[in-house]
């Protein structure tokens, strides 16, 4: 099936994650507020962490470049990667004493989700253009990041490097955008960034308030997303996909074709970690060559999977549980 994305061949790894590597501590007291919450589980956390470990429980040969601090959550997080088979040669430890980044979570609800972040001098910000590899790069046929790692040198030109060697080597680019206001110091430094990195990207996944975040500067009177979709075809992307929450997602292509996605019925106990395992899934779909609507259908499975879990990185799904979650799963378009 022709999705219109060719990934080079004869590489060692599928994919690659860049970017932010912290712990999620996940309340375990669910229905109050976090003031009520006494104890949390801890897991490895961080939007591309968790799509990394996603694409490698589907099956794909999967590396990351990041930074850890160098205690016993930096080395909490290396040994979770590498148990989830995730090659680990290019995740650094940060010699400066900074440390890991923690997200609180807060379960009120099943709609009424909020996360509390600590990132205040944390190791993954560290991330130098030293740490990255232009042989590590081209090792791998494609490269994912997000917007989180351009919030902050160095990391920031740690990005624009490992995207100058991506594009120098035909690596294709996926750019989650993972949009969080705390890391900024103003919208329009955020919309800068992260439309010279869109630029350089050919598969550009966000929801339609992370684009419209971007379009800021841009003075777009109302929130199109087929002008969306067109502006970035104008540069390097071959397919963008805008996420509209329970209204599901619509994914656009450079030939002018557009495709809408639903959402699955399922037991929601919390919000957080759905676009991350949508990436996921979305990835492995077009890296496994199906057409896009299929890959939008791995996507939202593998989201309604993980959004009935307590977990993100722990309950990213395998192919056959995506499979057995399809056969009877109602979805709604």
């Amino acid at each position: 099936m022709n999705n219109r994305i060719t990934f080079p061949e004869n590489r060692s790894l599928d994919v690659i994650g860049l970017g932010r590597l912290c712990v999620d501590l996940n309340a375990n007291e669910t229905l109050r507020p976090m003031e009520k919450t006494r104890t949390f589980t801890k897991y490895v956390g961080g939007s591309p962490a968790n799509i990394a470990i996603g694409t490698s429980r589907l099956g794909l040969k999967t590396g990351f470049v990041g930074k850890v601090s160098d205690d016993q959550m930096g080395r909490f997080i290396t040994g979770y990667l590498e148990e989830n088979k995730i090659n680990t040669e290019s995740v650094v430890t940060d010699t400066t004493g900074a440390i890991t980044g923690l997200a609180f979570t807060e379960i009120k609800s099943p709609e009424d989700c909020s996360i509390l972040m600590y990132r205040d001098n944390v190791a993954d910000l560290n991330l130098d253009t030293s740490d990255v590899s232009e042989e590590y790069i081209k090792r791998s046929k494609s490269l994912l990041i997000s917007g989180t790692a351009l919030a902050k040198s160095p990391s920031r030109e740690a990005v624009f490097l490992a995207l100058e060697y991506a594009r120098k080597h035909d690596v294709v680019v996926f750019f989650d955008l993972d949009y969080r206001p705390y890391t900024w110091e103003s919208e329009a430094e955020t919309a800068v960034y992260y439309n010279l990195a869109a630029e350089k990207c050919d598969v550009i996944i966000g929801t339609r308030e992370e684009f419209d975040m971007m379009e800021k500067l841009l003075n777009y009177e109302k929130s199109d997303d087929k002008v969306t979709a067109d502006k970035w075809f104008s540069y390097h992307a071959k397919i963008v996909v805008i996420k509209h929450g329970s209204g599901g997602s619509i994914a656009y292509t450079k030939e002018g074709e557009s495709y809408q996605g639903g959402i699955f019925k399922t037991k929601v106990l919390k919000t957080f970690g759905a676009g991350d395992s949508y990436a996921s899934a979305f990835m492995y779909g077009l890296m496994k060559r199906y057409d896009v609507p299929t890959a939008m259908r791995l996507g939202s499975a593998s989201a309604s999977i993980v959004i009935s879990k307590h977990s993100c990185s722990d309950a990213m799904p395998s192919v056959d549980e995506i499979e057995e979650f399809l056969e009877t799963a109602e979805e709604i378009n």
